[in-house]
């Protein structure tokens, strides 16, 4: 398949396609008849790397896991999941901090009252002279 088919059957643009190859993520294969053929292993790859990204890793983790993937290093592939569970649980933990401060402000404003809305307060403090 030509690079514009891989990239519509990996669901990003051509350019994420070529940003993968420089990143060394994606091969770039060689032109044969003047077009680049890319196969189901391009796309494999392409669709590892998608979803690598959405359970949260860095390209940089990403080219990790997929040098894990030939030396089969399990123990350093769960080491890299457990990292990523604790980030994520982290960046959890500030957004439910976060929604439950907003809940607040809501609800604070949703009483009426005289001035201004709690909640447009809370984003504009008064600044320091």
């Amino acid at each position: 398949m030509t690079i514009s088919a891989l990239a519509d059957a990996g669901g990003v643009g051509v350019e994420t396609i070529r940003f993968y190859q420089r990143r060394g993520l994606l091969d770039t294969p060689s032109r044969g008849a003047g077009i680049r053929r890319y196969g189901e292993t391009d796309l494999r790859r392409l669709r590892f790397i998608r979803s690598a990204q959405a359970a949260g890793f860095t390209l940089d983790g990403i080219a990790e896991l997929l040098a894990l993937d030939a030396t089969r290093d399990r123990s350093r592939v769960r080491a890299l999941a457990t990292e990523r569970i604790a980030a994520l649980d982290a960046r959890i933990a500030e957004l439910q901090q976060a929604r439950d401060a907003l809940a607040a402000l809501a609800h604070r404003c949703g009483r009426g009252g005289r001035g201004p809305c709690p909640i447009l307060g809370a984003f504009d403090p008064p600044s320091t002279p």
